[in-house]
């Protein structure tokens, strides 16, 4: 009988324990947060594709063979990128978790001409010193984090405004600013400063840009520019090509 007791005493130690009220919340919130950024990733690719094919249509638009290149690059890379979030939604991998993964390294200026290549030709300014063009860098994170920040800037900047993408080397690494002629308000240094995202989806695109840029050691910082208008400084260290 002991021994039988003893059984039943070790097959019930076996059997799941069931959660407590604060393991259920961050349970829930960590779900939430998941499905947030799932939405908000599922939104830039979609509202970039959109932009291109709406670039590409326009007949008032004249298009160089250098920005068509560049349109269609990024459109393949965005299709790529929206193709990876629904495999991995629907496998559950929880993928978007923001893990530190092993992705190729390419030269700075493709992702920076792709990433140009989202503003009417009227309204962009982009420049890069030599160096900074030949950095290597991450592909997928920095596309991802500079097509975030330009997209931020064409929605929340003036209508007509110019948006600007610079890079230069600076000390061990790279100094890439997206520019607007909005301003430096308070949302945007609360959103910069969240240990965790805010309720809802403001501020999540910075936040998401945040993580992404922390992944591979670097910072995310604002700068207010005279007389007007705003830079959104990504500072990275200069990556190691895989081996």
């Amino acid at each position: 009988m002991r021994a039988r007791h003893g059984l039943r005493d070790l097959l019930r130690g076996l059997r799941p324990i069931a959660p407590t009220p604060a393991e259920r919340r961050a349970a829930e919130a960590d779900s939430e947060l998941l499905l947030r950024v799932l939405c908000h990733e599922f939104r830039t690719p979609v509202s970039t594709l959109t932009s291109l094919t709406r670039a590409l249509a326009d007949e008032r638009r004249e298009l160089t063979s250098a920005d068509r290149r560049a349109i269609t690059e990024l459109a393949r890379d965005q299709a790529a990128h929206l193709q990876s979030l629904l495999r991995d939604a629907t496998a559950g991998t929880g993928a978007l978790a923001l893990a530190a993964q092993p992705e190729p390294v390419v030269a700075l200026a493709g992702i920076l001409r792709e990433a140009a290549a989202l503003v009417p030709a009227g309204r962009r300014r982009a420049r890069a010193t030599r160096r900074a063009a030949s950095c290597p860098v991450p592909a997928g994170r920095t596309r991802q984090v500079l097509v975030n920040l330009v997209q931020n800037a064409l929605r929340h900047g003036p209508p007509n405004g110019q948006v600007g993408l610079y890079a230069t080397v600076r000390g061990p690494g790279v100094s890439i600013l997206v520019t607007d002629e909005g301003r430096v308000d308070d949302a945007l240094l609360v959103a910069l400063r969240r240990p965790t995202p805010a309720v809802g989806m403001s501020g999540l695109g910075l936040w998401i840009a945040r993580q992404l840029v922390a992944t591979d050691g670097g910072a995310l910082r604002a700068h207010r520019l005279r007389p007007r208008g705003v830079a959104l400084e990504v500072l990275l260290p200069v990556a190691r090509p895989l081996g």
